[in-house]
């Protein structure tokens, strides 16, 4: 079907009311143009009829003149335009002809006077009659014309109120119920119903909107609905995303707070289930050499030992064995070419691992070969760090009590050898070295097993040496006072105890030795980034036999400094008194300028 334009339609019916109202002012002026003359034709028609009167009162006077002068006009009446316009009209035209010839018949008998009263009477009446029929040939042709005018003009408006009524109905149909129905359907979708439709059928640019409105909201219903199905997906890969983080987030969080203690794998593995949704889950755990597991989590309360009965410790040399089936995944636990043991998924026959299921096992089987490992390099240290307990004390013995042992054993030498010789002088000596020997290795064994005890915790150096500096105050009752300033700088482990072995063995000097009342201890860090030691007492100063006097206290802080790299250096002081000074570059200083 032919598609016509809604704006040529609207065009179409304001040319036919412009083209109504064209015609009708032009009928009107048509019209009114023809009965303009109508009323001088209706006088001067009327003033024939009196100028016939006056032409026979006249030829009854003996004026010659004026009644040839009447005579003249009265012709020229009959000759005056205005009738000209009746030659169209036959009748109007007969009887103005049959007037005019019956005047031009009497004319003569009336110029003449030849004519009796009443013969002048009778031939004036017929005359009378027929310009009185003239008259109202002509009154009646005007009369007709404002009929015409009349009737035109109704038809004119008749015509203009159906045609304006039909246009108006035309735009009710076609323009405002389209829009009013377009109108409520744009106001539905706005509310969200898109299953609303317009039912225009229209063959104008309304119904083609109305069918592009339609299309336009199956479109968008079938887009809502797609993007509602996809929110919902989205929103549930967020929520099973979001539930995978938390559980590998609390996984690493268990792993960090318990390794090296117990890990309690049966809790992972139940969570586990529930997060990759895969009932029958096992954990075997093997050594480096065994083939059987040493520890399994078993799938829910089964009792049977699949693992062990399939011979699953091949798993461990290879991610699908040949001797597992293909409903079987198995995902290793190794870190640094150790393996520690495999994580087996059983699915049902013909399934499959979904892939992030698959990615989640593998990132919870590197959690627990990270969780193993960790344990595995723990066990470690604390092996290496017994053995290395183990070699300070060791170190210790030797370079105290084990020389105060030697040294008696020396003494104890050259008492047999007196006592053979009966070399009072030389008993006596060796008696003296031997009491005084003795309660040096007596003294310094009270010191090694103060040290011994001596630890730096979770609070710092900082801490330790508080606590050294009470001790000491307190069993000598001299004043120790300790400034220290290194708050920004990060010591390790084994810097920190022998800065904190230095710093007692040099107090306790200043303690036994020093007979003064207080001890200074300074600790920070120079300008160069270096760590200072200092410690001064106000004592008797440090004799020039030191090295015998106290050979074993300066020999354990020389063997200190040299672990830490350092230079130490004990001296009197100017001021009086002995100052031991110490400084070393840490640890973390070094890396940085070898890296």
């Amino acid at each position: 079907m032919r598609q016509f334009s809604m704006v040529t339609r609207i065009n179409i019916a304001l040319a036919c009311i412009v083209t109504l109202a064209i015609g009708t002012m032009l009928a009107s002026y048509w019209l009114s143009d023809k009965a303009d003359s109508d009323a001088l034709a209706v006088n001067v028609a009327g003033s024939l009829r009196m100028q016939s009167y006056r032409m026979a009162w006249l030829a009854m006077q003996p004026d010659e003149q004026k009644l040839q002068e009447a005579t003249t006009q009265f012709n020229q009446s009959w000759q005056h335009p205005i009738f000209a316009r009746f030659t169209q009209h036959a009748e109007i035209a007969r009887q103005f002809d049959a007037a005019k010839q019956h005047w031009q018949q009497l004319e003569p008998q009336v110029t003449q006077r030849t004519l009796t009263l009443r013969q002048m009477e009778q031939a004036l009446g017929q005359q009378m009659v027929l310009l009185e029929q003239l008259v109202s040939l002509i009154q009646q042709d005007a009369e007709d014309k404002i009929r015409s005018f009349r009737t035109l003009q109704l038809i004119a408006l008749l015509a203009t109120v159906l045609l304006s009524a039909i246009v108006i109905y035309w735009l009710k149909v076609m323009v405002q119920q389209p829009l009013e129905e377009l109108t409520k359907g744009a106001r539905q979708v706005a509310m969200g119903d898109f299953t609303q439709r317009v039912s225009v059928v229209n063959n104008d640019e309304l119904g083609t909107l109305a069918h592009s409105f339609n299309k336009m909201s199956d479109s968008i219903s079938y887009m809502y609905g797609n993007l509602e199905k996809r929110v919902e997906e989205q929103t549930e890969a967020l929520q099973h995303s979001n539930t995978t983080l938390r559980f590998l987030y609390s996984t690493a969080q268990r792993i960090s707070e318990n390794v090296p203690e117990y890990l309690d794998f049966t809790q992972i593995i139940a969570e586990l289930k529930m997060v990759v949704k895969v009932d029958n889950l096992e954990l075997c755990l093997f050594t480096e050499e065994g083939v059987k597991p040493y520890m399994q989590v078993l799938p829910g309360d089964s009792e049977s030992d699949p693992c062990a009965q399939k011979n699953c410790g091949d798993c461990l040399s290879s991610p699908q064995p040949s001797g597992c089936s293909s409903d079987i995944y198995n995902y290793l636990l190794h870190r640094d070419q150790k393996k520690y043991g495999v994580l087996v998924a059983r699915i049902d026959e013909g399934q499959e691992l979904a892939l992030w299921q698959q990615k989640l096992l593998a990132a919870v089987a590197d959690q627990l070969a990270l969780a193993l490992s960790l344990k595995s390099e723990e066990e470690q240290v604390r092996r290496l760090a017994l053995m290395q307990e183990r070699t300070v004390i060791a170190r210790e013995l030797h370079d105290s009590l084990a020389q105060a042992l030697s040294y008696l054993k020396i003494q104890v030498t050259r008492l047999n050898k007196a006592t053979q010789k009966d070399d009072k002088e030389t008993i006596a000596d060796v008696s003296a070295e031997l009491k005084q020997g003795l309660d040096a290795a007596y003294r310094q064994l009270r010191e090694l097993l103060t040290t011994f005890r001596l630890k730096v915790d979770g609070s710092g150096l900082h801490s330790a040496l508080q606590t050294t500096a009470k001790q000491l105050s307190e069993q000598s009752g001299m004043r120790i006072e300790l400034n220290y300033h290194l708050t920004n700088v990060p010591l390790a482990p084994h810097e920190e105890i022998h800065l904190l072995q230095i710093i007692r063995e040099a107090s306790q000097n200043a303690v036994h030795h020093s007979a003064g009342s207080e001890v200074l201890i300074n600790l920070q860090q120079e300008e160069d980034q270096s760590i200072v030691l200092s410690i001064e007492d106000n004592g008797v100063g440090i004799p020039q036999s030191a090295e015998k006097m106290n050979h074993y206290g300066l020999a354990i802080m020389q063997e200190r400094s040299k672990h830490l790299g350092g230079e130490i250096e004990i001296k009197r002081r100017n001021a009086g008194g002995t100052g031991v000074y110490f400084s070393f570059t840490p640890g973390y200083l070094v890396q940085q300028k070898s890296a």
